[in-house]
């Protein structure tokens, strides 16, 4: 949090590199991402930290409870996905879906919209 004087106040540690942010009630929702293949993203206090911490960096997401600050709940993604860009919260979706461009699925998936009124 940056607390107004330029001063910066953690107030809880997320093993990746924050790429977008989200928010319901009293969560917030943040993407991780794990380094570069190019190093991009070298020579950060993440790096120090996650040290410290003995972990890696990870992608995925975490949820926080901004009452407590604490991680409640989390995803970790793993595989050719080593970057997040964003995060978006999709209210009153019950059952949500990713389709890869590299598999035949995309082929056999139609969406129809609902109806929009006159």
């Amino acid at each position: 949090i940056d607390c107004g004087n330029g001063s910066f106040e953690p107030l809880t540690f997320c093993a990746g590199y924050l790429r977008g942010m989200a928010f319901v009630k009293d969560f917030a929702v943040v993407g991780l991402s794990r380094p570069r293949e190019n190093k991009t993203f070298t020579g950060l206090e993440l790096d120090d930290n996650l040290s410290q911490r003995d972990a890696e960096a990870r992608c995925g997401l975490q949820v926080i409870d901004l009452r407590t600050m604490d991680i409640v709940h989390w995803l970790r993604i793993e595989g050719i996905v080593s970057e997040l860009y964003d995060v978006v919260l999709l209210p009153n979706v019950t059952r949500p879906m990713l389709l890869g461009f590299k598999s035949d699925e995309i082929r056999r998936t139609i969406s129809i919209d609902e109806p929009k009124p006159l």
